[in-house]
């Protein structure tokens, strides 16, 4: 006869069972629930494909950054005193950079609206880059196509001191090519550049840079007192605008080699 707690005892082969049972439902459920998340990214992707929003996770292009955009709502800081009432510019645009740098660019038009000069006076920021020539991008406001170089074409006196002209590379001496300018100051870093058409020669063209040069002044220092320095004491060296056609320059149309910074 068996005793009462004989009876009662459990088999240890129906516990493994039952472990065993428990086991396959849990990771039976597991299953189905990965199955489950599964499918709903799956629509998720599909549905974000399908509206044009799914993020391109290439890594091998680097984000676009952002670059020059013009200032609307910034005043004009420079300015040419007028020899002529009736003279005007064409047009004056602001151009700004996330990296603190600024683009005053003032443009004239002629005949049939072709564009005849242009002025820019830019104060550099952190997006400034060194290694660039400093006429990088002149010949392109020129007009000039990508094939034309520049090279130097003397210098001309002005209140800011020398600056450096330029002319497209194998223009003939007399000839009346449009010529660029360009001069660079350290402290404040600012660089004021441009070029002009005006004037039937060489001579004419030179004088009518400078002309402009000694008429710049400049309206407000956006609180920058190097700036307004810099334009005071030019301003006590200001000298009458010549009459197109005299030789005010300090080097003759042969290249110069030109030294130094300008």
């Amino acid at each position: 006869m068996q005793s009462p707690e004989a009876g009662t005892a459990v088999n240890p082969t129906q516990i493994h069972l039952a472990l065993a049972t428990f086991a396959d439902e849990v990771v039976g459920t597991l299953a189905r629930l990965l199955a489950y998340v599964g499918a709903l990214a799956l629509f998720a992707i599909l549905g974000l494909a399908g509206l044009g929003q799914l993020p391109d996770l290439r890594d091998d292009e680097p984000a676009a950054k952002p670059g020059w955009a013009i200032a609307d709502r910034s005043h004009p800081a420079f300015a040419l005193s007028r020899l002529d009432p009736s003279e005007k510019t064409a047009s004056y645009t602001i151009f700004r950079h996330p990296e603190g740098g600024r683009r005053d660019v003032m443009r004239w038009a002629g005949d049939a609206d072709k564009l005849v000069a242009e002025l820019e006076i830019y104060r550099e920021g952190g997006e400034f880059d060194v290694t660039q020539p400093a006429t990088s991008g002149l010949a392109a406001r020129m007009g000039l196509d990508a094939a034309t170089a520049l090279e130097q074409a003397g210098l001309i006196d002005t209140k800011f001191g020398p600056v450096a002209l330029y002319r497209p590379s194998g223009t003939a001496d007399g000839s009346a090519a449009c010529l660029g300018y360009l001069k660079r100051n350290e402290e404040p870093a600012l660089q004021i550049s441009g070029f002009s058409c005006q004037g039937d020669t060489m001579p004419a063209r030179r004088a009518a840079i400078a002309c402009t040069l000694n008429r710049l002044t400049q309206l407000a220092s956006g609180n920058e007192p190097k700036l307004a320095e810099m334009f005071a004491h030019a301003e006590l060296k200001r000298r009458s605008c010549e009459p197109q056609g005299s030789a005010d320059w300090l080097l003759g149309a042969a290249n110069a080699q030109l030294r130094g910074t300008l």
